[in-house]
């Protein structure tokens, strides 16, 4: 059985192509630039070289259409015929109160991915856009939608609900939602297999830590507490977006600088975070180099990540009662070495202690704590993607 899985962003999108018999991958890639100049079309086959072409690419149907041709291409292609795809995953980013698991697509279920639009402008369309474009491209082919803000709809009231007027929770939605949810979701099963814990035994706090990150609080198995909002915004410093800000901060500036709303959310999600402290980059590997040759803003940008990972990680561990593990993922939490070991040192009032050696790894599913550890530190390399193609083959199979 092969599941194509789908991340579709505004001119981009994600793809790849699993067989569900082994879970084995058998081809990914990325299309960027579509309806622009000189679009791009990346695959790689399994076992094969990597192919790159740049053509002019009208749209998302017209993408897709590019993709479904090279994956039956009688030279680089890995199935013999598109009625080998047995069903199609999209990542839909947000699915609010409406969806909390994944979902076999009707229109009734497009309707209301619509009406969550307010709530993820600029995730939502294009994945709706996905969604249209393979139903053309594949009619008949079932397509399941897998949710970030799924795994969070486990979280308690006290968790979610904001310290604002009630009523816009009931009139406006506005409550915390979550996101990152299938990478919290995999990395912390995946870390309950690996220390022989059952799944809804473990509490655990799991850090996805890339250009966006959150942390979750995992209990019992359940996402009880995360550090992304009602927006992506929210909670950890991030590469360009602020995280937690004083919300006084937005009329201050439209008082006292001339800002506008948008200019403000443009900056609170573009122009801050690692970039906007730092002025060098919003990229770890460039920070520590700048920091090395002594750039104090660089040093500065790295600590306030630190300092804020920690009090994420201090203030869960309170609310968990009882610590497990604490997962590392996404491109940070996976390969920087560094600041790993600079989280892991300053844990010690939980007991936490680091094996230097085991940490010196990058990209690999490792233990990076001593046997003695009283919590295991584990790094787990995220796999969204395996996650949304088995809600997808069990929602088939379910039918």
């Amino acid at each position: 059985m092969f599941v194509f899985v789908l991340n579709c962003g505004s001119s981009s999108f994600k793809y790849q192509l699993l067989d569900m018999s082994d879970e084995r991958r058998v081809a990914a890639g990325l299309v960027e630039r579509i309806g622009m100049k000189d679009s791009v079309l990346a695959y790689e086959p399994a076992g094969g070289e990597k192919i790159r072409e740049t053509s002019d690419i009208a749209d998302h149907e017209a993408a897709i259409k590019k993709v479904l041709n090279k994956l039956i291409d009688p030279r680089v292609g890995v199935i013999g015929s598109l009625s080998d795809i047995a069903a199609i995953g999209h990542r839909v980013v947000h699915g609010a109160e409406k969806f909390s698991g994944s979902v076999l697509v009707t229109g009734a279920v497009i309707d209301a991915l619509k009406e969550n639009i307010p709530l993820a402008p600029l995730h939502n369309p294009p994945n709706i856009t996905g969604i249209e474009a393979m139903q053309k491209a594949l009619p008949g082919v079932p397509n399941v939608g897998v949710f970030d803000t799924s795994f969070h709809a486990t979280m308690p009231p006290e968790s979610y609900i904001y310290a604002l007027p009630y009523e816009w929770y009931e009139k406006y939605h506005v409550r915390r939602y979550g996101f990152h949810g299938t990478s919290h979701r995999f990395v912390a099963e995946r870390a309950a297999r690996i220390l022989g814990i059952a799944g809804d035994a473990l509490n655990c706090i799991t850090c996805h830590m890339g250009n966006g990150s959150s942390f979750t609080a995992v209990k019992n198995g359940k996402s009880y507490d995360t550090s992304m909002g009602m927006t992506p915004l929210e909670g950890i410093v991030m590469g360009t977006r602020c995280g937690d800000v004083d919300a006084g901060i937005p009329p201050y500036l439209a008082a006292n600088a001339g800002m506008s709303l948008a200019d403000i959310d443009n900056a609170f999600n573009k122009k801050s975070g690692l970039q906007g402290i730092s002025g060098v980059s919003s990229d770890m590997r460039d920070l520590h180099k700048a920091a090395a040759e002594g750039n104090a803003r660089a040093r500065l940008a790295v600590d306030v990540l630190l300092h804020r990972t920690l009090k994420y990680i201090g203030a869960y561990a309170i609310l968990l009662g009882r610590v497990d593990a604490i997962v590392f993922t996404g491109g940070i939490g996976e390969n920087d070495i560094a600041f790993r070991a600079m989280v892991i040192e300053r844990l010690t009032l939980l007991g936490v202690k680091l094996d230097v050696s085991a940490n010196d790894s990058r990209g690999k599913e490792t233990l990076i704590s001593t046997a003695d550890s009283p919590i295991k530190v584990l790094v787990v390399p995220t796999n969204e993607e395996l996650v949304i193609a088995r809600d997808t083959r069990d929602i088939l199979a379910a039918k």
